[in-house]
């Protein structure tokens, strides 16, 4: 039998020569097993994923006593399996906004997909200190956006945003940030100005992107019969039933950024079986006012549930929480805005109100779903951005949106983002997620087999 040399950091072992003392052989032989085996079973040398990864976020609901014990053990059941992270090691959702006088790292002069509305410096925005900032986690670090490192990962992928407007203003962000590489060209199969079902290709990556827009992400449409008591419409929700305009184009992507959020605040009439079963603020007669939440709820139980049955669907689903608005002095429709122009520090504001319950509600549903998914092999992650834009109220195009003086009716925006502006760092966040998956799957993988060996 022959030995083969083995490379280590400090240079290359041989067989050890026979005449050489029996104590040296077994001194290199111990320092062979000590430095070989953490390279195929880093578990001994290092604690496991779930001890690394506690839940620091002041948003999430600690975990109860017993989990604890639990994860000082090694052990940890499904229900409570690790979902929201991306680093190893660091929560890099928890954390604070610093200053960053290198952004932005595009002009609306150097990119061309601003949507009108969110091109803030166009229309005279006269402050630019809320694009000069970076998110600092706790405890580490958040790389900012390599463009060419996040189409080189994604070389041959697809990426499917899925949801409203905000989410194409995500997507909208990130092809800006991705413009210091490459533009990429319209391959939409019918042409659609407004946006709202776009595909497009790097084609020096053979990377595509999409959008999908579904408000509701389930099946809806306005209501002809009245405008509803606020008389901005009154939205039909079928929580039942898919939304196919995304249910049946989603199957080929190998990532879907799935979210919602603001639409439900309208007035919206819920369907169940074919039948109305309540509404939210409708006052229509013998409807029962079930509220926001009750919709909310089904509305993203449906759609987890179109993800899991798809047939041939591998891919990886992100999750993006909801992005707090920021009016102040009103609402939306009663004269409120957002004029502030510095980011809040963390002990300033908190997460509360119906703002805590809808993002309460998408933790409890992505966690049922992801642990239905992971029986079909399906992953589901968290890009939780939540906390990081509560933080900016500076963020939004207000009434820098469209000229002062054109005859349209158009709200103050706290909805939206500028751009350059705070969502370019959901890309930051999106990127690092992407680079810590192939840790993560392997860490899943070996917590799964070791909790098959104890059942077995």
């Amino acid at each position: 039998m022959k030995h083969q040399d083995i490379e280590l950091p400090f240079g290359k072992i041989c067989q050890a020569p026979q005449k050489a003392p029996k104590k040296v052989v077994l001194l290199v032989f111990a320092l062979l097993l000590l430095t070989i085996i953490p390279l195929y079973y880093p578990s001994i040398s290092h604690s496991l994923f779930v001890s690394e990864t506690v839940n620091s976020n002041p948003l999430v609901p600690s975990l109860s006593s017993s989990s604890h014990d639990h994860l000082n053990d090694h052990v940890r059941e499904e229900d409570d399996f690790p979902s929201i992270t991306s680093n190893l090691k660091c929560d890099i959702f928890t954390g604070e906004w610093v200053p960053n006088p290198e952004a932005p790292y595009y002009t609306n002069k150097t990119c061309w997909a601003i949507h009108e509305h969110q091109n803030c410096m166009k229309y005279g925005r006269p402050d630019t200190e809320f694009m000069k900032w970076r998110w600092k986690p706790d405890g580490c670090e958040l790389p900012i956006f390599n463009p060419a490192q996040f189409l080189e990962l994604l070389r041959g992928k697809s990426l499917a945003f899925v949801g409203d407007s905000v989410g194409r203003n995500q997507m909208q962000s990130l092809i800006c940030l991705l413009s210091r590489v490459e533009y990429p060209i319209d391959v939409s199969t019918t042409p659609d100005p407004t946006q709202k079902f776009i595909r497009w290709k790097y084609m020096s990556y053979n990377f595509t992107m999409a959008t999908f827009w579904t408000p509701h992400l389930i099946k809806s449409k306005e209501a002809t019969y009245t405008n509803g008591p606020t008389k901005t419409g009154l939205f039909e929700l079928y929580l039942d039933e898919f939304d196919e305009a995304w249910t049946t184009q989603v199957e080929e992507f190998d990532y879907i950024i799935l979210s919602a959020g603001h639409w439900f605040f309208r007035s919206m009439v819920y369907y169940e079986n074919q039948k109305i079963s309540g509404c939210h603020y409708c006052l229509l007669d013998n409807v029962p006012d079930v509220g926001i939440f009750y919709g909310y709820r089904k509305a993203f139980r449906s759609a987890f549930k179109a993800i899991n049955s798809l047939q041939n669907y591998k891919g990886i689903t992100y999750v993006r929480t909801f992005a707090p608005s920021h009016f102040e002095k009103g609402l939306w429709n009663q004269g409120g805005n957002c004029l502030r122009t510095t980011p809040f520090r963390s002990n300033e504001t908190q997460l509360e109100g119906a703002n805590l319950e809808l993002y309460m509600i998408q933790i409890e549903e992505f966690r049922n779903a992801e642990k239905e998914g992971r029986k079909k092999g399906l992953k589901y992650r968290l890009l939780d951005t939540t906390q990081a834009t509560l933080l900016r109220p500076d963020g939004h195009p207000s009434r820098y949106g469209h000229w002062p003086h054109e005859n349209v009716t158009l709200y103050n925006d706290c909805v939206h983002w500028c751009l350059p502006g705070p969502i370019d760092t959901w890309s930051d966040f999106l990127l690092e997620m992407l680079k810590m998956e192939g840790m993560r799957s392997a860490e899943e993988k070996k917590l799964m087999i070791s909790k098959d060996r104890r059942l077995n």
